[in-house]
């Protein structure tokens, strides 16, 4: 009987919390800062400063150093998975302290998302739409004492005015002024059907394994007609330059074909893969992944 009051005040508790319009919400953090100093750290000590109750949590701190393109796809890929007012902080930012942006923008379906815009928010906008985008105003959403710093906007902007708004303390609208035009975009091959040939971008490698990802889904293999056992002529390219041609098979899953060779599939997230079996693609033909990648495929 003790033990069930216990549970039943532990739920209680927990529904207040779930309920309580005032609580913080989360914060998710990215950079390509690493680990291996105290960067990172140092953000959510400033983070924590604003309000101790925050809870942070870490997307990634792994991307390649530089990489926009990489920072947009893991944003992309992790948001719609996180409840409404979520607000993620993105710091992959190699023209800190020129002249771009620090925004922040809100998705279609109410996620923030504190960044430079320097390209890192051209998939959210395509695939989810971004509803609105303000320039942080940094002469209140800066953290105090840091105006001599040019260099650690992570900290010193994008961590500390995330605290402010994950808070409760600054509403979105205390930002800073509205944004009246698109988020800068960075240019690439959006998946589609033309005349009978499947088109789109290498985002991602399946790095693990080599496996090449594409942005091509699911709807669109079904539209081109692919039926499982059908033969597929790929062709991947970097930039204009033919890097990868073969006639492959269209399978479920790599067992169905001879160890060592291609094949066709849809991945995880239900879009169109190549593959070796047993073997890594990417490796053996120099395949890499980004906005100048492209795929080619059509039915033989």
């Amino acid at each position: 009987m003790y033990r069930f009051l216990i549970s039943l005040i532990i739920l209680s508790l927990a529904l207040q919390a779930c309920n309580d319009k005032s609580a913080p919400k989360p914060i998710v953090m990215q950079t390509d800062f690493g680990l291996k100093d105290g960067a990172v750290s140092a953000m959510k000590g400033v983070a924590y400063t604003v309000d101790p109750r925050l809870s942070m949590f870490d997307l990634t701190h792994e991307i390649p150093t530089y990489n926009i393109w990489e920072a947009a796809y893991r944003l992309n890929q992790t948001v719609p998975y996180w409840p409404p007012e979520t607000v993620f902080v993105s710091v992959v930012d190699p023209g800190v302290g020129t002249d771009r942006q620090s925004v922040v923008a809100e998705t279609r379906n109410g996620h923030y998302i504190v960044t430079p815009d320097n390209g890192t928010l051209t998939l959210l906008a395509d695939e989810i739409g971004i509803v609105s985008l303000r320039q942080i105003d940094e002469s209140v959403n800066r953290r105090q004492g840091s105006s001599a710093s040019y260099t650690f906007h992570g900290r010193d902007v994008y961590a500390y005015t995330a605290a402010r708004l994950a808070s409760g303390k600054i509403r979105f609208e205390q930002v800073g002024p509205e944004l009246n035009r698109p988020v800068v975009k960075i240019p690439y091959q959006r998946a589609e059907l033309k005349e009978g040939v499947l088109k789109g971008n290498i985002p991602v490698l399946d790095i693990q394994y080599g496996n090449i990802w594409s942005n091509i889904p699911d709807s669109l293999v079904q539209k081109a007609g692919f039926r499982i056992g059908d033969s597929l002529d790929v062709k991947i390219l970097h930039v204009d330059s033919l890097v990868y041609q073969e006639r492959i098979l269209y399978a479920n899953t790599f067992g169905e074909v001879a160890e060592g060779k291609p094949l066709g599939y849809l991945n995880s997230l239900l879009n169109f893969s190549v593959a070796i079996n047993r073997g890594s693609l990417a490796e053996k033909k120099k395949i890499g992944s980004g906005a100048e990648w492209k795929i080619e495929v059509h039915k033989n």
